[in-house]
């Protein structure tokens, strides 16, 4: 039987960080993201997702304008890593760019980093341009290629408490067929 203690003690203490310490994320980190990023599945292994690592201050906090709110953070992140997929190429990227999403994520955390997702797919810059047309002239992203997220990245200003079992929604899971009740 595979202990998975390692694999479940990653997730139960992983958290979404907003907040970084302004040390820069070193090289050999950014490469294990990269490489975290790269491992993650895709469907028919297609491989459509193409990432940019950001690590200019100014190109952060010019992003960290990307959308109304919830993107704000990202201009004090040292690094923030852009998922993209390419439309021409995969039916399902938003799927296999969420999955190296949280790849990256479960990455950051198990070398000692925060991170916290930035959704931009879906999302609207204003009220004439959606936030992914914003993150493709900023960045030179061609058409065919859609941002799906941002990962802003670093050392955690300070420490948080993963979310207690007792407080997952266990009541949202049934067997066999569907049994939940609200």
């Amino acid at each position: 039987m595979m202990d998975s203690t390692k694999f479940l003690d990653l997730i139960s203490n992983r958290r979404s960080i907003r907040k970084f310490k302004p040390q820069p994320v070193e090289k050999e980190m950014i490469d294990t993201l990269i490489e975290a990023a790269l491992r993650s599945p895709s469907s028919r292994d297609i491989n459509p997702l193409s990432f940019i690592i950001i690590e200019d201050r100014a190109i952060l906090e010019k992003l960290s304008g990307a959308k109304s709110h919830g993107a704000n953070f990202l201009k004090n992140a040292p690094l923030g890593i852009v998922v993209c997929g390419d439309t021409s190429q995969s039916d399902v990227w938003v799927e296999d760019a969420s999955i190296a999403s949280v790849f990256i994520h479960l990455a950051a955390h198990d070398i000692g980093l925060g991170s916290c997702w930035i959704q931009i797919r879906k999302r609207e810059h204003n009220s004439s341009k959606s936030a992914d047309v914003y993150v493709k002239e900023l960045l030179h992203i061609p058409d065919n290629m859609m941002v799906e997220s941002i990962i802003a990245i670093g050392y955690p200003d300070r420490a948080k408490k993963g979310h207690k079992k007792n407080s997952l929604q266990f009541h949202k899971v049934s067997f066999n067929t569907y049994s939940i009740k609200d």
